[in-house]
């Protein structure tokens, strides 16, 4: 039995334990950063904005988020202080530090809130793009990429846990400057951790590494695969999804308290946690094309059982299950993304993909916001449900099964030159 249990288990070497370690404090750190948006949210709600001027002010904090294909372009083509990615992160989990400090003692005017808070997205999208170009690099040899994104998100949960307890508390105190102050300490953490567990060897501007590279990022964008790859992660998060109008639903119709909303989202998280679990074993057994069309109607069931959501009790069963299915699609996605991206630029196309992803998950609430404000909640989910279906009939344009093929093959080359 526990020799079976060890089998299971992804990290059989000391370097992919420090990688994983890495990876998880790093997507903690991020996922605090969110510590803040509930209290936000409803003092927001509070000064008389609607469900879509909230989404608009999301949307504004999004952006650096969606322009993170510079960020990897830049650590791809140009590295700093002789380092492609240290020197970068160490600068911008410093600049995230700063930026949620200054929040913590910043008076709450709507355009000094919105600039500090996307300055504090800027360095923490940076850090992000930085991360995730290990984990692609170390991970597509070692066929550990769908592993690495299961620790990364299953941090990132644990971190929702919290904020979703401690979020609540200050949401329903009103309490924005502690918030901050405690969000801007992780990227901190960070700093640190970098600076312990990033091994990178020196490295210089050199121009037949810059033409290499280059002609990774032609050859790529020349085909299709990572085209098609964006166009179907776009697709599927584009959904018209709850975002602000959610919380909006859950205070006026539904009359739940913020304590208990963050407590939702620490159940969330919790089972998140779980699917996370779940899927790193999985991702190095199951075909992952099998796995998307699997999970694919999956997610449509996880998304109509909101039309049941009436009360506290199935509030905590929906949140739950919802938790656990959305966070193994979203990880499925991931590997799907980081199995398509080029050697030599796996910063830059990434952090495309990546891109795409927060594109269209913030999209989606944006659009979502206006729905409920147009037509309701109930009309709301049928629309996001029916939208995610629609994506069964992009499964065969995408050809899973030779870009999962074409990472094998790729991981085999790079074992076979060390």
């Amino acid at each position: 039995m526990l020799s079976w249990l060890h089998r299971l288990h992804p990290f059989q070497t000391p370097d992919a334990q420090r990688l994983a370690i890495l990876f998880a404090g790093v997507y903690f750190a991020q996922g605090m950063w969110t510590l803040p948006l509930q209290t936000m949210t409803i003092v927001l709600k509070e000064r008389g904005l609607s469900s879509a001027d909230v989404a608009d002010f999301l949307l504004l904090s999004t952006i650096p988020w969606v322009i993170k294909p510079v960020y990897g372009l830049l650590s791809d083509f140009v590295p700093l202080f002789g380092r492609r990615r240290k020197s970068y992160f160490l600068l911008t989990s410093g600049l995230a530090a700063g930026a949620g400090f200054a929040l913590a003692g910043a008076e709450y005017s709507y355009w000094r809130l919105a600039g500090l808070y996307t300055a504090m997205g800027l360095g923490l999208a940076f850090t992000d793009v930085l991360t995730d170009a290990v984990m692609v690099e170390t991970g597509k040899p070692r066929g550990l990429t769908g592993a690495f994104q299961s620790v990364q998100w299953a941090s990132i949960s644990v971190a929702t846990l919290v904020v979703g307890v401690l979020g609540g508390y200050l949401a329903q105190t009103r309490s924005m400057s502690p918030g901050f102050f405690v969000a801007a300490c992780f990227p901190v953490v960070s700093f640190v951790m970098a600076a312990a567990f990033i091994r990178e060897a020196p490295t210089r501007f050199d121009a037949a590494a810059l033409r290499a590279t280059w002609g990774s990022v032609r050859q790529a964008a020349a085909g299709r695969d990572v085209w098609v790859v964006a166009g179907f992660v776009f697709f599927y998060n584009f959904s018209p999804s709850f975002g602000p109008a959610f919380l909006y639903y859950q205070t006026d119709v539904l009359t739940f308290s913020q304590q208990f909303i963050g407590t939702l989202s620490s159940i969330q998280a919790a089972t998140g946690i779980a699917g996370a679990l779940i899927y790193a074993p999985l991702s190095r057994r199951v075909p992952l094309k099998r796995l998307i069309v699997v999970l694919i109607g999956a997610g449509v069931v996880a998304g109509l059982g909101y039309l049941l959501y009436r009360g506290p009790l199935s509030a905590l069963v929906i949140d739950a299950l919802y938790g656990c299915v959305s966070m193994i699609v979203q990880l499925a996605l991931l590997d799907l993304a980081a199995k398509s991206c080029p050697r030599n630029a796996e910063g830059t196309f990434f952090a495309l993909l990546m891109s795409v992803f927060n594109a269209g998950t913030q999209l989606s609430t944006n659009l979502g916001g206006r729905l409920y404000d147009a037509l309701g909640f109930t009309p709301l989910v049928l629309i996001s449900a029916g939208v995610t279906a629609l994506a069964w009939l992009l499964v065969p344009f995408v050809r899973i099964d030779r870009i999962e093929a074409a990472a094998r093959e790729d991981a085999a080359t790079v074992d076979a030159s060390l």
